[in-house]
């Protein structure tokens, strides 16, 4: 099962890469966090069994034919929301308690279950009594976000995934300006801080503008984190170093599950789910600025400094100059220039590219609707974990645990099968799986947990490649545009997927007849996207169109980045002093 990619990935990592490896393995610790924050109001916003409360001491209750002195003893027996409790306080009074009103009975002679005389109906002036069996307290409770202020707690998810949305677009273009380090550090630290001050937030609206900037940094981590990884880990485990940043994501959702399980107050849980990556915060200032970015800033003698400090880790025997690097590159760059294309000349390039011709635009249309479809299935098959039956614990733990084993067959796939020919089956298997989560009868619980996590690992294999399939389906000069409209529209399904979920109020399965249809439609889309298996990276949106088709000029040889191109150089100089030969 794809052994000579392991062996690659763990020798390339822990033989002459040992520095690479730890700058990998310390910052992508921290992407476990993003994904706590990210799924934290699954448990977070759970809203409970509740009725209105009543203005007394309550000293009989009567459900059907059950009767009790206690309320507590009711709630295993309550089935629907259509149901009701009759209470008699202790000054004799009989009220009936739905979930949002309550009816006093004008005849107080006897106290039975049904009763057809007149009744007095208010509103739940006096709050509401909520069923604490799983739960102590949640931010439902805790600011009354039932009936007609239900929406509010609705909102919770969406809002944070509109933060999501900004701070990509806000923290990956200051990672390109100020450098990855420094949002690194700010990131994660805002992290912690916003983290923990979700836990003491005195009303609802605090706690959605907190949790708002708290989407905006974490979002920001994980964008920047994975452009930190890319230019830091060496070509040949390139591709899966930066799969497994979401690895690494899905660790924390299975964070959520556990934490939530053992803590059931929502700001202790919050406090907990925060502090477990306090020790990469306390320790991410150690990390250097990559070479990358510090080549294309010009500040060779910063980047000439973290080279040395590679070298020494990774044991170097022979030195490795910058400066002489760079004078190697500069005659690559002056005979790439006489071959008849100036790339100096290069003019700036904006969405409207993305639609050069008719098959670069039809090529984009595709590529977002994955982006979309790849997120609005993550986030339905996690969201609705917890509405699965048995133990929603558990559920949400098999859920993310699932993703691991996803993004392993992702990479071997790409590898082996090429990146067309893995994520067409998967899409389209995904969409099928959704069919028979449908035909499941909702008793079998396991049945359907068991469904739900092939969902998952089918739309999670999708969605981990087509960041490196979008990547190489476009230039040069539109390639970071590309990605990042991509991500975009990922941001836009992330920010659906919750609403999606709460459709389920209209029927039980409307999340996955949704997620179905676009899988399917998807996938059917894929396949009149181009292979790019063993092709080099184009250069002009002219090669690009031509990917695909028998026309040799895609094949042309792209003119070599700068840092990039001197970057590989030093991979390829540490890997010939250590005498590697893969």
């Amino acid at each position: 099962m794809g052994s000579r990619d392991f062996k690659i990935w763990v020798t390339v990592f822990f033989s002459h890469y040992r520095f690479q490896a730890c700058v990998y393995f310390a910052s992508v610790f921290q992407a476990i966090s993003c994904g706590i924050h990210y799924l934290a109001s699954v448990f977070m916003a759970v809203t409970p069994k509740f009725v209105c409360s009543v203005p007394g001491n309550v000293t009989s209750i009567l459900f059907n034919s059950s009767s009790s002195s206690r309320i507590e003893d009711i709630w295993t027996l309550w089935t629907s929301t259509k149901d009701y409790i009759v209470v008699q306080l202790e000054n004799g009074d009989i009220w009936e308690l739905d979930q949002c009103s309550r009816s006093k009975r004008e005849s107080n002679l006897y106290l039975a279950y049904e009763y057809s005389g007149n009744k007095s109906v208010f509103s739940c002036s006096d709050g509401y009594i909520y069923d604490q069996t799983k739960w102590k307290s949640t931010i439902v409770t805790e600011w009354d976000l039932v009936c007609h202020r239900e929406w509010l707690a609705k909102l919770t998810q969406p809002t944070f995934m509109l933060g999501v949305l900004l701070g990509a677009v806000i923290f990956g273009d200051m990672a390109d300006r100020v450098g990855r380090r420094y949002i690194m550090w700010f990131t994660s630290t805002g992290q912690f801080l916003f983290g923990i001050a979700v836990a003491f937030t005195f009303d609802y609206y605090s706690f959605v503008i907190i949790r708002f900037l708290l989407a905006t940094v974490s979002s920001g981590y994980l964008v920047v984190v994975f452009v930190y990884v890319t230019e830091y880990v060496g070509i040949k485990a390139r591709t899966w170093a930066s799969m497994h940043v979401h690895a690494f994501f899905a660790v924390g959702i299975m964070v959520v599950a556990l934490v939530g399980f053992l803590v059931r107050t929502w700001w202790i849980y919050q406090i907990f789910l925060s502090v477990t990556t306090l020790p990469f915060v306390l320790c991410c200032w150690l990390l250097p600025e990559t070479p990358f970015w510090l080549l294309s800033e010009g500040r060779y003698e910063e980047a000439q400094k973290v080279v040395n400090i590679m070298v020494r880790w990774n044991k170097v025997s022979t030195p490795c100059k910058i400066s002489e690097l760079c004078s190697v590159q500069q005659d690559d760059l002056v005979c790439y220039r006489t071959g008849g294309n100036d790339i100096s000349t290069a003019k700036k390039h904006s969405i409207l590219d993305l639609f050069y011709n008719w098959h670069i635009a039809r090529r984009t249309i595709t590529i977002w609707l994955i982006w979309f479809t790849g997120s609005l299935g993550y986030y339905v098959f996690s969201l609705s974990s917890v509405n699965l039956g048995g133990n929603e614990y558990l559920n949400l733990f098999l859920i993310g645990a699932v993703e691991l084993p996803a993004y392993v067959v992702a990479c071997i796939g790409m590898d082996k099968l090429g990146r067309r020919n893995t994520l067409t089956p998967f899409l389209i298997s995904s969409a099928v799986i959704c069919a028979l989560i449908m035909l499941i009868p909702q008793d079998f619980s396991i049945l359907s947990v068991l469904a739900n996590m092939a969902g998952k690992f089918a739309i999670g294999v999708a969605f981990g490649l087509i960041y490196l399939y979008t990547a190489e389906l476009y230039p040069t000069v539109v390639r970071s545009l590309a990605v990042g409209s991509g991500s975009m529209m990922c941001r836009v399904g992330s920010i659906v997927a919750p609403f999606c979920v709460y459709l389920t109020s209209v029927w039980i399965f409307m999340p996955q007849l949704l997620v179905g249809i676009m899988a399917f439609l998807s996938g059917m889309l894929t396949l009149m996207l181009p292979e790019t298996l063993g092709k080099p990276l184009t250069n002009t949106l002219a090669e690009a169109a031509e990917l695909g088709t028998n026309k040799n000029s895609c094949l042309r040889k792209s003119p070599p980045a700068q840092s990039g191109a001197v970057l590989e150089k030093l991979e390829m100089h540490s890997q010939e002093s250590h005498g590697t030969d893969e």
